[in-house]
């Protein structure tokens, strides 16, 4: 414990995802949240909401996602009642990019802002670090992202159902946890279409175990550790 840094900023080494599908989007996160090497919270919730049709997925500095997220929810509140009507992702994404990079040389965060709207129906857009804002079908982020380029270029498709599209999140971030030590604890998503939005919950031991977490079988390990035989009697 000596080497652990109780007072480091908390830090959220993360997976976040956002994927599109036809009619919507589904945004992921794994749950840990780290200080240093020391795991300050496993339950925490990266995926917040801004608007009642547009949600973001929170990566990096937990202080510095929180304090955007704060303010791009102050901004469009005050953007719908001048309206009269629900911002669109578009919208909400720019004021992301906004803050993010204005104040580029401040923050650690990276963000994937996700919703519907009636105009352009289910969008994701991706503000990493820098504050550069990228309209994407999917996009993965955090530390455990790394992990996942190759799986999306394969797992993706165009037109997937709302189901397709939520088993791939969990499918993903369980595989992010499972290489990632920065990502762990449970899995959550969030469903956003026409019809409203849909949060789910799939705690840790329920996820798919892979490779070596798996325990081992017909291994030299299970010879080492079997009984000696019973000696033959003649």
């Amino acid at each position: 414990m000596e080497n652990m840094d109780l007072n480091a900023p908390h830090s959220m080494g993360t997976t976040i995802i956002g994927v599109t599908y036809d009619g919507g989007v589904v945004l992921g996160a794994d749950s840990r949240t780290s200080t240093g090497m020391y795991v300050a919270n496993r339950a925490s919730d990266k995926i917040t909401q801004l608007t009642d049709n547009v949600y973001i997925c929170r990566s990096g500095s937990a202080a510095d996602s929180q304090i955007v997220s704060d303010y791009v929810r102050y901004f469009l509140h005050q953007h719908t009642i001048q309206l009269g009507q629900p911002a669109t992702v578009k919208v909400a994404a720019n004021l992301v990019r906004l803050l993010s990079y204005n104040n580029k040389n401040m923050l650690q965060t990276g963000i994937i802002v996700g919703g519907w709207d009636k105009y352009e129906g289910g969008k994701i857009y991706g503000v990493p670090l820098g504050g550069t804002i990228i309209e994407q079908p999917f996009a993965i982020g955090g530390s455990g992202s790394s992990y996942l380029y190759g799986f999306f270029d394969q797992a993706w498709k165009e037109g997937m159902s709302k189901d397709e599209a939520e088993q791939l999140v969990v499918k993903a971030v369980s595989l992010a946890i499972a290489r990632d030590g920065a990502s762990g604890g449970v899995v959550r998503t969030v469903i956003i279409n026409s019809d409203g939005v849909t949060r789910n919950f799939y705690p840790g031991d329920t996820l798919p175990l892979w490779h070596e977490e798996l325990e081992p079988q017909n291994s030299l390990l299970d010879i080492l550790n079997a009984p000696a035989p019973e000696p033959m009697n003649i």
